[in-house]
């Protein structure tokens, strides 16, 4: 790696492995360990603002439990003890405030799911870790219903992690036109609830125009009512962010930001129902 690691860039082979690489996160405040458990760029979901590229349809292929846990060991040694950090991490963000389960697909599609979340969990417990690192994920929240799912969830949360669940929409027309997915709200919401209940929990939305219009009134409370009807006292809160790097969907050239305060006036909107908003232009 010859240059310096910034917000735009979460190449998933930044660090010339298979299942572990570095990012810096804006929304973490500095170096996120990420495990993509997608190498086969395989998703449930095909999302319009996604980063990744030649993304298919599909699942996490069968995972190396053994791969992972020595790039992770490997590279947690190399940030703690190497000079990774000064020679790549910007100044104010060399510390490593999370492994987070993401990648290029669903992460919980992987029926290793667990087993990564209890190989990361004696890791960052072994290397001392285990205080100051959050374990993540970051996830579209559509395989609750699988008890290999909900049983990762759950040591999730006894590992004092946390989830981070997409909701993009809040009716079937707006999940069909930014996710490519045929979901109902009392779906998702029903999921939302799941998760909540099995481990912290913020929604993570990203909110963008597409063909120069933003975001509805009706559109925005459809989307508040699925917050609601998941049960907003269950929620840690809502992570609102725009379109930090470039889709690499066909629907690319079809998004715009959103002006920061056209961002405000909707976290203010969620504040309202007394949910916790953080705002990532």
């Amino acid at each position: 790696m010859a240059k310096q690691l910034e917000v735009t860039d979460h190449r998933r082979d930044s660090a010339g492995m298979i299942y572990v690489y570095p990012v810096v996160s804006r929304r973490a405040g500095g170096v996120s360990i990420g495990i993509n458990l997608n190498p086969n760029n395989a998703c449930n979901w095909r999302c319009i603002y996604c980063q990744v590229p030649d993304l298919k349809r599909g699942s996490a292929p069968p995972i190396d439990m053994a791969q992972i846990e020595r790039e992770l060991r490997g590279f947690v040694e190399t940030l703690l003890h190497g000079d990774f950090m000064r020679l790549h991490v910007p100044e104010g963000a060399r510390q490593i405030v999370d492994v987070a389960f993401s990648g290029n697909g669903e992460p919980t599609s992987a029926r290793e799911f667990p087993q990564a979340i209890e190989l990361v969990g004696r890791v960052l417990r072994e290397t001392g870790l285990d205080r100051t690192v959050k374990i993540r994920l970051i996830t579209n929240g559509s395989l609750l219903g699988r008890r290999v799912v909900q049983e990762g969830l759950r040591r999730l949360g006894e590992l004092g992690g946390e989830a981070w669940f997409k909701v993009d929409a809040g009716t079937t027309e707006g999940y069909r036109r930014i996710n490519n997915v045929e979901l109902s709200p009392e779906s998702v919401a029903r999921n939302l609830r799941r998760c909540a209940k099995l481990c912290s929990t913020w929604v993570q939305t990203c909110i963008f125009a597409l063909d120069g219009v933003n975001p509805t009134e009706e559109a925005v409370s459809a989307y508040l009512d699925v917050l609601i009807e998941a049960g907003i006292e269950h929620l840690a809160g809502v992570h609102l962010y725009g379109l930090a790097r470039p889709s690499m969907q066909p629907e690319a050239g079809r998004l715009s930001s959103l002006p920061d305060d056209e961002l405000e006036a909707i976290a203010s909107r969620l504040r309202e129902q007394g949910l916790t908003v953080q705002v990532s232009p």
